[in-house]
C-alpha cells in the first residue's frame, strides 16, 4: 500500500496538472456524457487477490453518467454461499464390540456441518463532480437495503439411543465440530433450556434470524485521472442506518425423561428454542456502513 501511495504521488507529480481533456492521442481523458464506469476497491486487490464474499461490502460499483457532471451510481449484490465441513469420529457402536482385529483401523463415522448464507443487497445514488482538470472532487447521496441470512445443519454419524445397552449419549468432546473457516460450531449445549434433559443436547439446526439494514449517506471524496477514461480515487461520509436481526430457531436432539403420566422411561426427542431479535439504529461516519461505502479506501476507476 505504502509503495502505491509514493508511485502515484510520483506520477502525479510527473504528470502535473495540466488543462488538458484530451490525451496525446486524442483520447478524451475525463467521463463524458453517456460513459459507464465500474469500480474496484483497490486496497481489498492489494492486501487480498481473492474478494472476501463473507463480508457485507460491495468490492464492484458501476456508475452511469447523465453528463460530465451528474452520474447515477448503482450497486447491486447477490451472494448465495455454501460450506460443508466433514469430521471423522469412532464408530461408538463398533467401540462397544468384543472383537479386537489387531491391526485394523479403528472404525469411524462421519459428523457434517452445512453452513448457508445468502445476501441481497442494492444501492442507488446520484454523484455530483467539481473540477475541469485530471483532479476532480465528488459529493451526492445515495441509499440502499440490504438482507443477509445465515443458517447451520448439523448431522451425527453416531445416532443417539435410551433404551440401548449401554445407552448411545451424547459426547460433547467428539460431537463438538469445527471447521478452519469458522473455527468451533459451538454446536453442543451442555446446559441446554430443556424440562427434564439428562445431560447435554446437541444442534441439528441453527437458523440465525434474517437481518435486514436500510439507510442513506451523504459522500464526498476526489479522483484523480492517471490515465484517459482511468481514475483512483476514495470518498468517506456519514450515513443514517437502521438495523435489525429477527429472531433466532435453534433445533436441539438430547435424551431426557418426562414426568407426565404415561410418558415413563428415556427417550430421544428434538426441541426448538427461539433466541432475541436486535434492532439498531445510527447516524455516523460510515468507514463500515450497510451501503459498501468507499471511506478510508483506494478505488480504481474505469470508464468506458
Amino acid at each position: 500500500m505504502k509503495k502505491l501511495l509514493i508511485l502515484l504521488s510520483a506520477f502525479i507529480t510527473a504528470t502535473g496538472f495540466a488543462q488538458d481533456f484530451t490525451s496525446k492521442e486524442g483520447a478524451p481523458i475525463l467521463p463524458e456524457a453517456k460513459d459507464w464506469s465500474i469500480g474496484l476497491d483497490a486496497t481489498r486487490l492489494i492486501k487480498n487477490a481473492n474478494f472476501n464474499f463473507v463480508s457485507n461490502s460491495q468490492a464492484i460499483t458501476v456508475k452511469y453518467f447523465k453528463n460530465a457532471k451528474t452520474a447515477y451510481r448503482i450497486g447491486v449484490r447477490i451472494g448465495l454461499n455454501n460450506w460443508v465441513t466433514k469430521n471423522m469420529v469412532p464408530d461408538r457402536v463398533a467401540a462397544t464390540s468384543s472383537i479386537v482385529a489387531y491391526p485394523a483401523a479403528t472404525a469411524l463415522k462421519e459428523n457434517t456441518w452445512r453452513k448457508t448464507t445468502s445476501a441481497i443487497g442494492l444501492t442507488f445514488g446520484i454523484e455530483k463532480r467539481r473540477g475541469a482538470f485530471r483532479l476532480q472532487g465528488i459529493y451526492g447521496v445515495e441509499g440502499g437495503l440490504f438482507i443477509s441470512s445465515n443458517t447451520d445443519n448439523f448431522t451425527y454419524g453416531n445416532k443417539l439411543n435410551a433404551t440401548s445397552s449401554p445407552q448411545m449419549l451424547i459426547d460433547p468432546s467428539k460431537d463438538a465440530m469445527t471447521s478452519t473457516n469458522f473455527g468451533n460450531a459451538n454446536n453442543i449445549d451442555t446446559v441446554p433450556a430443556i424440562q427434564g434433559v439428562q445431560g447435554p443436547a446437541r444442534i441439528t439446526q441453527r437458523k440465525n434470524g434474517t437481518s435486514i439494514s436500510i439507510g442513506a449517506r451523504i459522500f464526498i471524496g476526489a479522483e484523480y485521472f492517471l490515465l484517459p477514461k482511468m481514475s483512483l480515487g476514495g470518498e468517506f461520509g456519514w450515513g443514517l442506518s437502521f438495523s435489525t436481526t429477527g429472531r433466532s430457531e435453534t433445533k436441539l436432539e438430547s435424551i431426557g425423561q418426562s414426568n407426565v403420566p404415561g410418558q415413563t422411561g428415556a427417550s430421544v426427542r428434538s426441541t426448538t428454542v427461539d433466541g432475541g431479535v436486535t434492532n439498531h439504529y445510527g447516524f455516523d461516519t460510515d468507514n463500515s456502513n450497510i451501503l459498501g461505502g468507499l471511506s478510508a479506501s483506494l478505488r480504481l476507476n474505469l470508464y468506458f
